[in-house]
């Protein structure tokens, strides 16, 4: 029978597929550890072994495991500590609490805390069996995450939209750096989405259930700025009346977001360099170092490199910083992903304002085309939200336009060569002049055939013949 439960268990684990799963095993009880650890080996599973609370917590504090078995009643640092300590670190983890002593307060407590199981050292099948519907749920989570990112990927990564090619590498570059820990460097013109690249790189990394903090370096003045980042002690300054933790405290587990940091004075830098180099941080009027695990992610619309010439910021903290660099484009450069864009936030605003909008007419897209967007992709957010905001019919029409763009007049109508560009076109052939007319259209809609079809007024599978039929 035990045979029969063996192989089950077996045939389980290998339909969860993929990679092996990492569990930490802790006893110190050494023989109990290494039976455990030799029985999960035997099914697929990577184990490591600490025989001591310290050790254990000492991996907990450095690794990443999957699964974690530890026995409850341990010398220094006991299975709650270590339950505690694995909730309170980065990425999800299942924890398995063991006790020769079981008791009903301390199980409800673990239970309370956390805990994947509690159960009484008895034989090792039970154990393997808790340990595989452990497996189960670390796997689920696998799965429905990876399906969550395929859902995303057509229209980009977690709210980062484009599909252009300048996006699409802005998007394989995040979904390799995001699972890791290290320091990125987003650089971009005002209003390119930094701050929303910087929360993708949370959502999709083991940090995504701790803080997100965000902090412009820009805004606050020298001493507030370092009150705001290390928190500070009562009595440290006049207004000082109680103890307060700073952000980087908060973000403990978690990603901190300094935009801005071009702008940051050269006091501070020097502390934020600390934290970099030792994990630790001293609140102002304080001397008592402490630490923290926190991912730095910072962005700026400088060139940092001028601004090091300059003598305005330090060049050890720049190179702590670019560990990563990401360059996003201006909306100009990526001009192709402007109708995702307007589909995107269209959707995005009518719902919020609870407003019925069908679409945007033919000649608003193409003064959306036609404009310079010297603000970026929050300019044309902001141009969208106001259009739903105002818009009476459903449509979202050049009479629903900013001033901003009203203004500009029709974009081929006003140019100063339209009058000699429509004489040149006289006596050429039709086909000629449709040929260049969808040109002209895909290359004003970045070769977005969907929106070039609504552009000329006809069907994309039109459209798709008259490319091949013209070989453009």
């Amino acid at each position: 029978m035990s045979d029969l439960r063996e192989n089950r268990e077996n045939a389980a684990d290998a339909d969860a597929g993929a990679a092996p799963l990492d569990v930490l095993v802790i006893d110190n009880d050494k023989d109990h550890a290494q039976a455990v650890a030799e029985s999960l080996t035997r099914i697929g599973y990577r184990c490591t072994v600490a025989t001591s609370g310290p050790e254990g917590a000492k991996l907990v504090d450095d690794q990443t495991f999957d699964i974690i078995i530890t026995d409850l009643m341990m010398g220094g640092v006991d299975g709650l500590e270590i339950l505690r300590r694995a909730k309170e670190n980065v990425g999800d983890v299942e924890v398995i609490l063991i006790t020769g002593h079981a008791s009903i307060s301390s199980a409800v407590t673990a239970m309370q805390q956390g805990a994947f199981h509690y159960l009484e050292k008895s034989g090792i099948a039970e154990l393997r069996a808790v340990t595989n519907s452990a497996a189960e749920k670390v796997r689920l989570k696998r799965t429905n995450l990876e399906l969550n990112r395929r859902l995303d990927e057509r229209f980009g990564f977690e709210g980062v939209v484009g599909t252009s090619a300048q996006m699409n590498g802005v998007i394989e570059r995040l979904k390799r750096i995001s699972p890791t820990d290290a320091t990125v460097l987003i650089q971009g013109e005002t209003g390119t989405g930094k701050e929303l690249v910087a929360q993708a790189l949370h959502q999709n990394s083991p940090r995504k259930k701790k803080a997100f903090v965000a902090l412009n370096c820009a805004a606050l003045s020298e001493h507030i700025l370092e009150s705001e980042l290390f928190g500070h002690i009562r009595g440290a300054f006049t207004d000082a009346s109680t103890d307060r933790v700073g952000k980087f405290e908060f973000a403990h587990g978690g990603t901190m977001f300094l935009d801005e940091v071009g702008d940051m004075p050269l006091a501070t830098q020097i502390k934020l360099l600390r934290v970099l180099e030792n994990g630790e941080i001293t609140r102002v009027g304080s001397n008592e170092p402490i630490k923290v695990n926190v991912r730095i992610v910072s962005a700026t619309n400088r060139n940092l490199e001028d601004a090091i010439e300059a003598g305005t910021f330090r060049s050890d903290l720049y190179h702590r910083l670019k560990v990563i660099t990401i360059r996003l484009p201006q909306l100009t450069e990526r001009s192709q992903d402007i109708p995702l864009l307007i589909d995107h936030f269209s959707k995005q605003f009518a719902k919020r304002h609870n407003k019925q909008v069908r679409g945007m007419s033919t000649a608003a897209r193409r003064k959306f085309v036609a404009y310079s967007w010297p603000g970026n992709v929050r300019e044309l957010r902001n141009f969208v939200e106001s259009m739903v905001v105002v818009d009476y019919d459903g449509l979202l029409d050049v009479d629903d336009l900013p001033s901003e763009m009203s203004d500009m007049g029709d974009a081929v109508a006003d140019a100063p060569d339209a009058a000699q560009g429509l004489a040149g076109l006289v006596g050429k052939p039709l086909n000629d002049i449709e040929r260049l007319f969808i040109v002209e259209t895909l290359n004003a809609t970045g070769g977005n055939r969907e929106e070039a079809a609504k552009m000329l007024g006809i069907g994309e599978r039109t459209l798709y013949r008259k490319i091949k039929e013209y070989g453009v």
